[in-house]
């Protein structure tokens, strides 16, 4: 069975620049995440989203953060806008579109360090994958590119009518890359938890980056609980790139690895594939230790992303030959939750929460 609601197994264990102490305030558990609020009804990263994931029953709410020319932290799943808003209809930033280099990938477009935010608040948000999401398009053009500081005003005020701490879940996206251009991400964004409130121990918020050294810088900064994100198996981690560390996820998701995490982290985001990995068809196999590896290091999961559509499902919940088309997402929810994990991103902020609910109820 699972881990009933509130209890310390669905907690980050530790507080402070480690990872041990007192259990932290309660999350329902499995606990939902509204990844980048919620992407599949609404253009990720707006206001828009996360006040409809939070409207859904979302226990916590994801941002991504990625700085401006002037050094304010805007939600963006990636520095690159050219996807996310409708930069490119606009002619007087036609010259800017460039080519940049970020983590070893080249990309060419519209990125928000080369915008101020004035000029970035001319933008309007659109959806990124409008071939999978075109009913989704129709919200573009509503929401602006908001900056982290709005986002940490809005959960502030929906706390207050609610009653409630509105949980947030943010990401330093390319830490070392925006270090290495005069734009480090941690210390704005621990002022802003400073601000705001959010950067002691029992903070309403967890802290997270695929780059294990920021969330250990963060730890020096601040004491709001942190989660390092695991990308899939084979991978490293780019700043362990950089500096030239040979570990890679593969030695990460070991004891030894979870151990070394645990020292500074109070949990993990691994993919789905890293719980309960695919065949060659696509299909589950069998779920791996990682669960109680991480549980025995006192560390939680939040593995990542649940979405409803057959594109992104395993080929077991698949129905029907339209990718676009909702396959059977509460097998695969549940399925997922029979692993004992802590909780699961997800697009679909609505259908996680009913699935928790029929997990709990069985």
């Amino acid at each position: 069975m699972p881990a009933v609601a509130g209890t310390a197994a669905a907690q980050p264990a530790g507080h402070g620049k480690g990872g041990h102490g007192p259990a932290r305030p309660k999350l329902p558990v499995p606990t939902i995440v509204g990844h980048r609020g919620t992407a599949g009804y609404r253009p990720e990263h707006t206001l828009g989203s996360y006040q409809l994931a939070l409207d859904m029953g979302a226990d916590v709410i994801e941002q991504d953060l990625v700085p401006t020319k002037d050094g304010h932290l805007v939600c963006r799943h990636e520095p690159d806008i050219t996807a996310t808003s409708d930069v490119a209809d606009h002619p007087e930033f036609a010259s800017r579109k460039t080519t940049r280099v970020i983590d070893g990938v080249s990309t060419t477009g519209w990125f928000t360090v080369d915008f101020t935010l004035a000029e970035l608040k001319t933008l309007r948000a659109k959806e990124r994958i409008p071939a999978n999401r075109q009913h989704n398009t129709l919200y573009d053009g509503h929401w602006d590119i908001p900056t982290y500081e709005e986002v940490l005003r809005w959960a502030d005020d929906e706390g207050r009518r609610r009653g409630r701490p509105v949980w947030l879940y943010t990401e330093t996206k390319h830490p070392t890359y925006f270090r290495g251009i005069g734009l480090g991400l941690e210390e704005r964004f621990a002022k802003l938890l400073r601000r705001y409130g959010r950067d002691h121990a029992n903070a309403p918020i967890f802290l997270q980056s695929f780059e294990p050294t920021s969330m250990k810088r963060m730890a020096e900064l601040v004491s709001a609980p942190r989660v390092v994100l695991l990308d899939v198996a084979g991978s490293r981690p780019w700043d362990f790139k950089a500096t030239g560390d040979p570990r890679g996820v593969d030695d990460l998701v070991t004891p030894a690895g979870l151990k070394w995490i645990a020292s500074f982290a109070q949990g993990i985001g691994p993919t789905l594939d890293l719980v309960i990995p695919k065949d060659a068809t696509g299909k589950l196999t069998s779920p791996t230790t990682l669960v109680r590896d991480a549980h025995a290091k006192g560390l939680i999961l939040h593995p990542y992303t649940m979405r409803n559509e057959n594109t992104f499902l395993p080929a077991d919940f698949r129905r029907g030959t339209d990718p676009n088309a909702y396959g059977d997402a509460f097998g695969a929810f549940q399925a997922y939750f029979e692993t004992g994990i802590d909780g699961v991103f997800t697009d679909n902020a609505d259908t996680g929460v009913l699935a928790r609910a029929d997990f709990l109820s069985r």
